[in-house]
């Protein structure tokens, strides 16, 4: 289609009330959706089969628990999606302001004197750049977990370990685009219902939330301590994910007709879409229980982008 570009990357390539909230609403939809299948009704509104559908030999796709009945089906049904991840794209992706700058927070805490504040802020300036707590800590003004700690206070998020962090068994929870776009490292799963998210210095809501609406499990944020997370993050991406396509887009059309395809292709048991900043993500499970994220072999994804994606 001349309105697509379709690539394959390289293989190097908090939860709260919002998020309660939104989880809620998609399990709502997603039971509703279930008892259409389930009673052999074609999960989109607009189908106009009627009773023929019934003898369709067609047990899947399956999109957000609801079981479509023709290709057209598939396409309304990814419209409908895409319009609701992209309402209030703007205020969800406000940029943060926070509170007190680091410096000032460190001086309220009693870290470091006013004097070697203003040090680091002239060293940061004369050099063009690079961040205040590494210009503290090559003043040693500070310890290195004293900028982390502060980070953590600056973000009301608390310092996550990243001893425990095993990259194979946490290859399924998202894209490795996600890591390196977002800077987010999965360190560890505790049961089937918790996700433990790194971030080095800032912090990725959004994709928490996405992370909490896609796999419908709570994701605690955190900061990582930079001598623990940059090691980490390397052993990260030499993992193996699951398979992954990009597709761009000219517009919501041809977004819904290019998902719509790769749905049809796919076939899944299960699959559903998240807006993670203005990326779409849909994901494909081949099996229906799709809470076991460790079966990576179990699990594609397809990540779009409408016009310019950043």
């Amino acid at each position: 289609m001349p309105f697509l570009s379709l690539r394959r990357p390289s293989p190097k390539i908090g939860s709260g009330a919002a998020a309660a909230s939104l989880t809620r609403t998609t399990t709502t939809a997603s039971a509703t959706a279930i008892s259409a299948a389930v009673s052999g009704r074609c999960t989109y509104a607009g189908c106009e089969t009627g009773w023929m559908q019934r003898r369709r030999n067609r047990a899947a796709p399956v999109f957000e628990g609801g079981w479509t009945c023709s290709a057209a089906c598939s396409v309304g049904c990814l419209q409908a999606a895409i319009r609701r991840e992209l309402m209030g794209r703007q205020s969800s992706c406000a940029t943060h302001r926070h509170r007190i700058p680091l410096g000032l927070l460190m001086m309220e805490q009693g870290w470091i004197t006013q004097i070697q504040l203003r040090q680091a802020l002239a060293a940061q300036r004369a050099s063009g750049g690079g961040r205040l707590g590494e210009w503290l800590v090559r003043q040693r003004a500070v310890h290195a977990s004293q900028v982390t700690r502060a980070l953590a206070i600056q973000w009301s998020c608390p310092v996550l370990p990243a001893a425990t962090h095993d990259p194979a068994a946490v290859t399924a929870v998202m894209p490795r685009l996600f890591v390196d776009a977002f800077g987010a490292l999965p360190l560890r799963l505790a049961g089937d219902n918790l996700l433990y998210l790194g971030f080095e210095q800032r912090p990725d809501p959004v994709l928490s939330l996405a992370l909490t609406r896609m796999l419908e499990i709570r994701v605690e944020y955190g900061i990582v301590p930079e001598s623990e997370f940059r090691p980490a993050l390397r052993e990260m991406v030499r993992a193996e994910f699951p398979p992954v396509e990009l597709v761009e887009a000219v517009n919501e059309s041809a977004a819904a007709r290019a998902m719509a395809n790769a749905l049809e292709k796919a076939h899944p048991a299960a699959s559903r879409l998240v807006r993670v900043h203005n990326l779409l993500w849909l994901r494909f499970w081949r099996r229906s229980a799709h809470s076991s994220l460790s079966m990576q072999d179990h699990v594609s994804d397809l990540i779009c982008s409408i016009g310019s994606p950043w």
